[in-house]
């Protein structure tokens, strides 16, 4: 009885040290690694600046597209910009800490405080701006719960968040991270592909 008593307790303990090691609002199912996670995790938080090239695919009941996507990220502030996809031209979106400017070719520049009501609102697809922000680097937004699975190396394999579902099916090594390539969004009537083809991680000024 007493070994018995013993042994549940040392369960108990293990499984409250592998909680601890993963972020409140995060739950990991299929028995992942979480102090691989934690590992990986804490790797690639710091990456706060970059320049991302790349192609985008969109498609929603209203209209679908391909195009390419250009984004350059310093912390909080961001500039990015679509060619092609919808039909639509250039489109670029620009955030930081003042506000959000949208600019589509051929239309006068519009600004709000909310990057996803905004495009919803002139272009009819919401993006998750916010939040890619974080899942673009393969990471959940800390803001919100969210479920996650791993692949066999501890990295996002699929990770469900704020009504959306981002599958991740293919990464890079940059530097010293492993950093996603191809990555996979649905969610709110929209499925969204996003292949990386360039990758620079940069120094915050």
């Amino acid at each position: 009885m007493r070994l018995f008593r013993n042994l549940s307790l040392l369960i108990l303990i293990t499984t409250l040290a592998a909680c601890s090691n993963l972020h409140q609002r995060e739950t990991l199912e299929l028995g992942g690694d979480t102090q691989a996670w934690k590992v990986h995790r804490q790797s690639v938080e710091p990456l706060q600046a970059w320049l991302i090239q790349g192609k985008i695919g969109v498609r929603s009941p209203q209209e679908s597209g391909s195009g390419t996507l250009y984004w350059e990220q310093q912390q909080d502030s961001y500039d990015i910009r679509l060619a092609g996809p919808l039909g639509r031209g250039a489109t670029q979106l620009q955030g930081n800490k003042d506000g959000i400017v949208l600019d589509i070719a051929g239309q006068p520049t519009m600004r709000a405080t909310s990057a996803e009501e905004l495009l919803e609102q002139q272009i009819g697809w919401r993006l998750p701006v916010e939040h890619l922000l974080w899942w673009v680097r393969g990471l959940p937004a800390p803001d919100s719960p969210s479920r996650l699975q791993l692949d066999t190396d501890s990295r996002l394999a699929r990770l469900n968040q704020s009504g959306w579902t981002i599958e991740y099916s293919r990464y890079q090594t940059v530097g010293e991270m492993q950093l996603p390539q191809r990555m996979q969004l649905s969610g709110h009537d929209v499925l969204l592909t996003l292949v990386v083809t360039y990758w620079e991680p940069r120094t915050l000024p």
